[in-house]
């Protein structure tokens, strides 16, 4: 009996579990499980809380009415954000399974699950180059005085004009009115370069003069790539484990440096004023389509739909978790940064526009020229600049972080389900170097001179419409070929309670025609990609429209071929024989199989343990049939014992 709690207790460890309290060993012995349900949710804030929520909301929000954009944006967050999001973790939480095996639900749809493979691996390659750039950042605010302060650089030219007078050794030291007294006056502001600007072109991008030239690497940039993948490596070393770790302080410690920027940012000559252009509302506009466009793109986009991160992370939840609560609070949460964000940036923006003698449409931003370009110069005019240089690039780097550990998991863990093989699951760690590996590769062109430009063709073209069509054809399959009916009884034997009202009428109507309208009017409004004065040639063009079809194209591509691997004498019946549910779909351990699973499916359906698990007797009815005959008589006069790990012993099957 001690030997057995012993054991009990190390199996409790080894899953994160805190000693002494096995009932958190895993669920899922086989694949392994959260934590806690506190790692799931912090993960799950930190994949959808990224850098647009700091980057490109705000500059939204402003550019679309101010706080009349408020309006669109939360109507949009009820009727879609939320219903897809719960939509997305339901069915990753009810198979147990990543976004390749979900579509068991439907094998013909299988190539939905290796698209949003396909643009998590692009957005994973471009977005931790973003990183690597933020690393680049705060290694170099590590000084006395930030080199993108004066026009004295040899990369500077003659166009460049700080705001700032002459250096001074101390002046990162001085008070605020010693600060503000080296303000200079810009005569000519449309002839102005700033020298935070030219630091960001001509000496960490070293930019050449078109997408076909590459140049040269750029090694300050690559050695910081290859600190960003290694440290997304060794946070995913062990999976879940590990990462369900590390966000208890990367998904959280960018709030804490959001507040101190933000309390920072109030105290600030021309704060209010900066805030007031961000929220005073500009109601005619609620009528602009535009708005209304820009409002559900930001959401479908911010919350990462569609990527197969929201699917993964659910996956390793156990069966009968909340997802409906954690979808809301992640929701909400998700979209309340992107509007205190808002506050952070503008206030700073305001303070710089007050001192510039300009409005703040002079100085406001977005994407990187937002984190890069324009916030870095405000923070040279805060005194002790470093320090706040530091935090905010500390903060870029954690958000950024938090997006890439769910991208990468979304395809480890795709490959090592469609593998299934023990070997495969006791080795995951060598798939995470892998790819890790080719990652980076990949990554490599995006360091040289031209690597700028190819990051914002990927970034526009690779996740972009393909995510709304990936969206809409999983809302079809699940509601309309598995049949709506079909996917509510599994919510509720998922959860305890039927989906509500509202997110069944929204899965089947709603959600679906603000997608339809997200594509219709991401198709009206394009515009050929530019980068400042810069036009993209048509060829790129092409490359990026193929980047963002590469994804689309697995949808049929692997629907004819499951259709012509089907049986039947007939394409109706192999089409047929194709929609229909397989027979392992449905909740991954035997014990949740009840209802119309129960006589579904071979008794192979059960998860069974690596070998080194077998210990945790009680625990798989596979030992429990292999020793049945020599606990035979130990069943008996136990009958009414409950078993030592807390399962209940059912010595007589069921007909």
């Amino acid at each position: 009996m001690s030997e057995s709690n012993s054991s009990a207790a190390c199996m409790a460890d080894q899953n994160g579990a805190v000693p002494g309290e096995p009932v958190k060993k895993d669920e899922n012995s086989r694949r392994g499980n959260w934590g806690n349900q506190i790692e799931f949710v912090l993960t799950s804030v930190g994949y959808a809380v990224g850098l647009g929520n700091v980057w490109r909301f705000p500059y939204l929000c402003y550019r679309n009415g101010g706080g009349a954009f408020m309006f669109p944006y939360f109507i949009m967050l009820v009727f879609c954000g939320i219903p897809l999001f719960f939509l997305e973790l339901s069915f990753g939480q009810f198979t147990s399974l990543g976004c390749l095996g979900v579509w068991k639900v439907s094998p013909m749809f299988k190539g939905v699950g290796y698209g949003m493979m396909v643009v998590s691996t692009y957005i994973g390659i471009y977005y931790n180059v973003v990183i690597c750039i933020a690393f680049y950042y705060f290694f170099m605010s590590m000084t006395n005085l930030l080199p993108w302060t004066y026009c004295n650089n040899p990369w500077n030219t003659p166009d460049c004009s700080g705001v700032l007078n002459t250096p001074r050794a101390n002046a990162t030291f001085a008070n605020m009115s010693a600060v503000v007294s080296g303000v200079t006056e810009i005569v000519n502001r449309t002839k102005r370069t700033s020298p935070s600007e030219e630091y960001w072109r001509n000496y960490v991008l070293n930019v050449s003069d078109g997408i076909g030239n590459f140049g040269d690497v750029r090694l300050p940039i690559l050695g910081c790539l290859a600190v960003s993948w290694v440290v997304v490596f060794l946070c995913l070393i062990r999976g879940v484990k590990s990462s369900g770790k590390v966000v208890y302080f990367t998904a959280t410690f960018p709030y804490v440096v959001l507040t101190i920027l933000f309390i920072r940012g109030i105290t600030l000559d021309g704060a209010v004023s900066g805030i007031k252009y961000y929220l005073t509302p500009q109601w005619q506009k609620i009528l602009d389509a535009k708005v209304w466009g820009d409002a559900a793109s930001q959401i479908f986009y911010s919350l990462g739909c569609a990527w197969g991160g929201l699917i993964t992370m659910a996956s390793y939840n156990k069966f009968h978790n909340n997802c409906f609560r954690d979808s809301i609070i992640i929701s909400i949460t998700n979209c309340g940064t992107s509007v205190y964000a808002g506050f952070v940036i503008f206030s700073i923006l305001g303070f710089m526009a007050h001192h510039l003698g300009v409005d703040v449409s002079e100085v406001a931003d977005h994407g990187p020229g937002l984190a890069f370009v324009a916030y870095p110069e405000a923070l040279t005019l805060l005194p002790i600049s470093p320090l706040w240089s530091l935090l905010f690039f500390f903060m870029l780097i954690l958000l950024g972080l938090g997006t890439q550990f769910c991208l990468l998991e979304t395809l480890v863990t795709a490959i090592v389900d469609e593998i299934g093989t023990d070997w495969i699951i006791k080795n995951k760690t060598y798939v995470t170097l892998g790819i890790a590996i080719v990652g980076f590769l990949l990554g490599v062109p995006l360091t040289t001179q031209a690597g700028i430009y190819w990051l914002l063709l990927m970034d526009n073209y690779a996740a972009s419409f393909s995510l709304v069509v990936i969206s809409c054809i999983m809302c079809i399959c699940i509601m309309y070929v598995y049949g709506y009916k079909n996917y509510f009884k599994d919510v509720e034997m998922m959860l305890g309670f039927p989906p509500p009202a509202f997110f069944r009428i929204c899965w089947r109507f709603v959600s679906p025609l603000i997608i339809s309208f997200i594509l219709i009017f991401t198709v009206i409004q394009y515009k050929p990609i530019t980068y400042n004065d810069y036009v993209y040639p048509s060829w790129s063009l092409v490359i990026g429209f193929a980047m963002a079809l590469s994804s689309v194209i697995c949808i049929p591509i692997y629907a004819l071929f499951k259709i012509a691997m089907s049986e039947g004498s007939t394409f109706s019946e192999r089409l047929k024989n194709s929609l229909k549910p397989d027979p392992d779909w449905g909740p991954a351990l035997q014990e949740h199989r009840k209802g119309r699973y129960a006589t579904i499916g071979p008794e192979s359906v059960e998860v069974c343990p690596l070998k080194e698990e077998l210990k945790d007797e009680g625990k798989v009815k596979l030992q429990e049939k292999e020793k049945e005959t020599e606990k035979g008589k130990k069943d008996e006069i136990g009958l009414t014992i409950p078993g030592s790990n807390g399962s209940t012993l059912n010595p007589t099957p069921s007909a």
